[in-house]
């Protein structure tokens, strides 16, 4: 839809085994141009922070271990962030995502000060809203630092032999809170890239309705089981997906 937005999850990527150890690739700048060249705009680079000692010890990424300091630093690496892009497609959105009581959830692990708890819900002059605008500060931020990292649906049964070692599933606080920024309720959320399920799953609970499409059967598998079990709080919900085999 014009004006609306999409957004990738991604990261740089090594490059391949060239000998020049943690060399990296620019792949989210691959991914920038390749959406101005389709008619959308790059508006935000969101940085989610990734703890480096769990980084290592899942990857076993060499840079990252404490000896390459202690024998030549120079060959030290980083826990690379994730970084969320967002696009808006050119043109007037014709359906303003508006919040008429501002920001009335937040999704991460950092507590709100208690003095603005009681704004939650404000329905008065939304300049008074100090819930939502510190929610808002929080949100807005290009560094993402309290995303919990094992706040993800279970995807451990899906993994194949030879799949890489870092794979893992999108943080549900990272859909959550592109759902709320850049969706209405009753909206569609379509991912092309479904992996276990997340962001329908996500949609679901945020009273959207989602489409996914997942190539691989053991991922696809896994999201149909987490899609069954999605809690929407008691309210009756349409049938919002169906199994579909070729």
């Amino acid at each position: 839809m014009p004006g609306r937005i999409t957004a990738v999850h991604c990261m740089d990527v090594p490059t391949s085994n060239t000998g020049r150890g943690d060399a990296l690739r620019d792949f989210p700048g691959d991914i920038i141009r390749l959406h101005a060249c389709h008619g959308f705009d790059y508006v935000a680079r969101y940085h989610v922070w990734k703890e480096p000692l769990t980084v290592r010890n899942r990857t076993m990424t060499k840079g990252l271990a404490h000896k390459h300091l202690v024998d030549d630093s120079t060959r030290c690496s980083v826990a690379s962030a994730d970084y969320l892009l967002a696009f808006r497609k050119r043109g007037d959105n014709p359906e303003p995502v508006a919040h008429p009581q501002g920001l009335t959830e937040y999704a991460g692990a950092r507590v709100p000060p208690s003095d603005v708890l009681k704004y939650r819900g404000w329905t008065g002059n939304q300049i008074e809203n100090r819930f939502s605008h510190w929610v808002w500060r929080q949100y807005a931020s290009a560094f993402w630092d309290d995303v919990r990292l094992n706040r993800v649906l279970p995807f451990r049964e899906t993994r194949d032999d030879d799949d890489e070692r870092h794979v893992h599933p999108l943080q549900l606080d990272v859909i959550d809170r592109c759902l709320v920024l850049w969706s209405n309720p009753g909206d569609v959320v379509l991912t092309p890239f479904m992996g276990v399920g997340s962001e329908v799953y996500s949609a679901v609970r945020n009273g959207r309705f989602g489409i996914g499409v997942e190539l691989k059967p053991s991922y696809y598998r896994q999201a149909v089981k987490n899609l069954a079990a999605v809690d929407t709080d008691g309210c009756e919900q349409p049938d919002l997906f169906e199994e579909v085999t070729a």
